[in-house]
């Protein structure tokens, strides 16, 4: 089975999607001492608006977290992890290939 350059491309930019959401909610907790979620978004108006750029581009990871823990916990169906889990990895697919231009672009290529 061989990939497509474009199918490779793919899988790097949802790994550099989930690395880098897992960097973000891990560099939050550490300097905070307190675990990121969506419920930052209740803290307030400025709160929230600072929130913003840590959850649009760590809620892949916060999304995968929560729906293994709910499983894990509360015995969620599968049928719902497995939603949980596409839509976390579409959004870090989205937001790796953000973070791959923006790297691209600041490197000047």
């Amino acid at each position: 089975m061989t990939l497509t350059p474009t199918a490779f491309e793919n899988l790097q930019t949802l790994v550099l999607g989930l690395a880098f959401a897992g960097l973000l909610a891990s560099g939050f907790e550490l300097l905070t001492a307190r675990r990121a979620s969506f419920g930052l978004l209740q803290g307030g108006v400025v709160a929230a608006i600072a929130s913003l750029p840590l959850l649009a581009f760590g809620a892949p990871f916060i999304i995968l977290r929560n729906t293994v823990r709910g499983r894990r916990i509360e015995g969620r169906p599968m049928p719902f992890v497995m939603l949980a889990t596409m839509i976390a990895c579409a959004w870090s697919l989205v937001s790796g290939r953000l973070v791959l231009d923006l790297a691209q672009f600041v490197a000047g290529a």
